[in-house]
């Protein structure tokens, strides 16, 4: 079964950026990637994810990742995504939004970037999420910081989220979320990674790169066609990912 790197932030204005970092993710073998589109129209990013899966080896999902100031323009924002042809997370250091969005049936992914979001997982914000079918993001950048006291911080962090999760067999994936390309790794490695330093099973980190991700966009998917079909009404589609 195929990876994912569910999380590769770009400009939209910088096309050499973009073929750039997809070609060292091809060279390093990866065939599934998620790309998040920083400041720029959701139109105009859906069609260039079309023009660009038409150049590539890879497999190009479009996700946006919605950084609300508060509740009330996170609920303007899920207004204005509501018909979003891709995966919509949401990322917030404040408590209370990411609960918000747990609750929320639009959103699949509450993202969980840094130690205090990490911090302050909690067994209510798993059942939301498991509840709602929805999933929780850990970023593993983090674990690569130079600096080795705030790596070991942020890996204590993770050790102790990724039992609580795995406890309540909670809805979980993991992404790199790599800003320098020095730092680019296939998930396989990721998962090894999981593995070795937050206690998983091989199985369970795999998981979060794998099995849990094609989970992930079957939902977004049903999301999707909820909004065009009558209730009650089953639609079928050809599956469309290097599984």
């Amino acid at each position: 079964m195929s990876y994912f790197e569910t999380r590769l932030k770009i400009k939209s204005n910088n096309n050499s950026e973009i073929e750039r970092k997809l070609s060292i993710y091809e060279e390093i073998g990866v065939k599934n990637i998620f790309l998040e589109f920083i400041e720029s129209d959701n139109l105009l990013n859906f069609k260039r994810i079309r023009d660009l899966n038409l150049n590539s080896k890879m497999k190009i999902y479009y996700r946006l990742t919605l950084l609300p100031k508060n509740i009330d323009d996170l609920r303007k924002k899920l207004k204005k995504y509501r018909n979003l042809d891709g995966i919509l997370a949401v990322e917030s250091n404040d408590k209370k939004i990411r609960a918000f969005a747990a609750k929320d049936s639009r959103v699949d992914l509450i993202s969980l970037s840094n130690i205090q979001m990490v911090k302050e997982l909690t067994y209510g914000l798993i059942s939301l999420t498991k509840g709602n079918n929805s999933f929780i993001e850990f970023s593993l950048s983090p674990i690569l910081k130079s600096n080795r006291f705030e790596q070991s911080k942020y890996l204590r962090a993770l050790y102790k989220a990724i039992q609580k999760i795995l406890k309540l067999k909670g809805n979980y994936i993991f992404c790199g979320n790599f800003d320098n390309i020095y730092d680019f790794r296939h998930p396989r490695a990721l998962a090894s990674v999981c593995h070795t330093l937050l206690g998983m099973s091989l199985n369970s980190a795999k998981k979060g790169f794998r099995e849990n991700v094609k989970l992930l966009l079957q939902r977004a998917r049903n999301r999707r066609d909820e909004l065009y079909f009558e209730s009650g009404v089953r639609f079928i589609r050809k599956e469309d990912d290097n599984g």
